[in-house]
């Protein structure tokens, strides 16, 4: 009794939550709904006018002296009002639908905000297929629920009452038989939503599950290949679409016993005013005009229980996904800055770290008690197995992450004190994982300096030893890369990534497995590059490739989240420790 009760309250929270969200969206085009509403209200009174002309027209058939004039002048009536009431339909959609477009654009401006703004950890917990499917997939069907389900809700609720009305005058006797259909149809319709909410919420999450699947299989399509895994990943596709197709399945199966039952119900109400009202017509207490009035309206009045009935099933699902949307738009974002916190001015490029602890989990530390020391104008090399935190010392430095202890110092000042975004524009970056976006080569060197000009890109790109391939191409700099450079090699993205760092006129510099996508004639090639890059700036480098560093100012070998010694290469080899063994096995 509790679990149901705690279940009805979560889905009442959860229904308050999505209205009160998306009121805010719609209360920007509150004038517009307003005109929906009232225009809708009047189509409907024209379209209801047309049942009453209609019994006029019978009534005077049924006189005996039949008056074509009159007739005509009905039915010329009805083609006037039901004219008018299209053209008002018309009208409301167009305007709908453009406050749709509005909203779903608003939604999805929101919702990739917030994909911006999530801190790192988000992504470690979440699928990125999931994540692309709440913000196309999900404010779509919203935006569907806009655009059409909403008008016609209203157009249902309008009809509904109109109809009552001019059923209850015509005749009361008949009127009493919706006393007993109607609560049949409301409990039977709450009944099933109640069943079938869960339903559409678990298919919103399958399909995202589908989504993320594709995604990531899709990015490694090559790797698959490689390994011949073809079967076994479409054995696994197989299982997460059964999944999604079941929930899909379900929640749509469940959904439509809502429409059979109403339209069961309506009919037996049907079937009562035709008896009921054969026997009023017999006792002369309504004439065959009314009674064929009466029937008229009370199909427009079970068209919108129906209508409603499998607009739930639109509904349902759209509850569910703004759920979804609603909620990945209120997540947790990445901390403010302190409302104290300084801008990082004239960059001298000193760094400690003192006493950091960090774990990604609170069941596993990372890194503890690291010490680090790099003075201005100096490059410090991190070494060590994969897994012992080198990567990590990197997010740290960059406030991706926050450390859960000690403290991490810029130019002396506790990087706690000072804003993101000019502690992340002191330093440059080239990563092991190359990104390029969709543009021109000149867009994608640029990307880091608005102000670059051609000569710049130039120049950084002859110094990353890419101007040579870029200038065979077509259309040299201004040749477009496919999304994330598919059409250029790997050792060429990296390239291109080199040249965009060395544009940026940063006092730090971080190169996290820099070379590791380039071979090695042509790594030799940009040592030159990469060392005119690193001059006047503090430099953390990556490396697996030990060669690399041996001039490095300070190496610190990690091992377990550890300093397990640092020094110079001469003076680590020297001591024959565990940097002397990785060395050998590399040479």
């Amino acid at each position: 009794m509790g679990i149901c009760n705690m279940s009805k309250k979560n889905k009442e929270q959860s229904t308050k939550y999505i209205l009160k969200r998306m009121s805010k969206y719609l209360y920007k085009y509150k004038f517009t709904i307003i005109i929906s509403i009232i225009l809708t209200i009047v189509s409907n009174i024209f379209a209801l006018v047309g049942p009453m002309l209609s019994g006029y027209a019978i009534e005077v058939i049924e006189k005996g002296n039949i008056d074509f004039s009159k007739i005509f002048y009905y039915a010329f009536l009805m083609i006037v009002f039901y004219i008018c009431s299209s053209i008002l339909s018309y009208i409301i959609s167009i305007i709908m639908v453009k406050t749709a477009r509005n909203v779903v654009y608003s939604l999805r401006k929101d919702a990739f905000d917030t994909l911006l703004n999530l801190p790192l950890s988000y992504f470690d917990k979440n699928s990125i297929g999931d994540v692309l499917s709440k913000i196309t997939y999900d404010i779509d069907t919203m935006g569907s629920t806009l655009s059409t389900d909403l008008i016609n809700i209203l157009t249902s609720i309008v009809t509904l009452v109109g109809s009552f009305f001019m059923m209850f005058t015509i005749s009361k006797k008949l009127v009493l038989i919706f006393f007993i259909t109607i609560p049949m149809s409301v409990i039977s319709t709450k009944y099933i939503t109640n069943k079938t909410r869960p339903l559409f919420r678990k298919r919103a999450k399958k399909i995202g599950d589908l989504n993320g699947f594709v995604e990531e299989n899709i990015s490694g399509l090559k790797i698959i290949k490689a390994y011949n895994k073809e079967s076994k990943t479409i054995d696994e596709f197989r299982t997460i679409n059964k999944n999604a197709v079941d929930a899909y399945y379900n929640a749509e199966y469940y959904g439509s016993m809502t429409v059979a039952l109403i339209s069961f119900i309506n009919n037996i109400s049907l079937a009562f005013i035709s008896t009921i009202g054969s026997i009023l017509y017999l006792k002369n207490e309504i004439s065959l005009g009314q009674i064929s009035s009466f029937v008229l309206y009370s199909r427009k009045f079970s068209g919108p229980i129906r209508e409603i009935s499998n607009l739930i099933s639109d509904m349902q699902s759209s509850f569910a996904a703004s759920e979804r949307v609603f909620r990945f738009i209120d997540e947790k974002r990445e901390e403010d800055d302190k409302v104290d916190a300084v801008k990082l001015e004239k960059v001298h490029g000193k760094i400690d770290m003192k006493n950091v602890t960090f774990s990604y989990d609170l069941n596993e530390k990372v890194l503890e008690n690291l010490n680090i020391n790099a003075k201005s104008n100096t490059v410090v090399a991190i070494v060590g197995p994969t897994g012992c935190g080198k990567t990590t010392i990197i997010n740290l430095l960059m406030k991706f992450y926050n450390r859960d202890d000690g403290e991490i110092l810029v130019d002396d000042k506790n990087i706690d004190d000072i804003t993101k975004k000019s502690m992340r524009q002191a330093y440059a970056m080239v990563l092991q994982d190359t990104w390029l976006f969709e543009g021109s080569i000149y867009e994608n060197i640029a990307y880091g300096n608005e102000n670059a000009t051609l000569e710049d890109v130039k120049r950084v790109a002859k110094l990353a030893q890419i101007d040579d391939f870029i200038e065979k191409l077509p259309n040299g700099y201004d040749t477009i890369i496919s999304g994330n450079g598919d059409n250029i090699s790997k050792g060429q993205k990296q390239l291109i990534n080199i040249a965009r760092a060395m544009l940026i006129d940063a006092k730090m510099l971080i190169l996290d497995e820099a070379t590791s996508n380039i071979d090695s004639k042509t790594e030799i090639q940009i040592q030159n590059a990469l060392l005119e890059i690193m001059k006047g700036k503090t430099c953390f480098i990556i490396a697996h490739r030990l060669s690399t560093i041996k001039n490095a100012d300070k190496i610190l070998v990690l091992n377990n989240g550890k300093i397990i010694e640092q020094g110079k290469h001469e003076e680590l080899l020297e001591e024959d420790g565990f940097y002397a063994n990785l060395f050998k096995s590399q040479f």
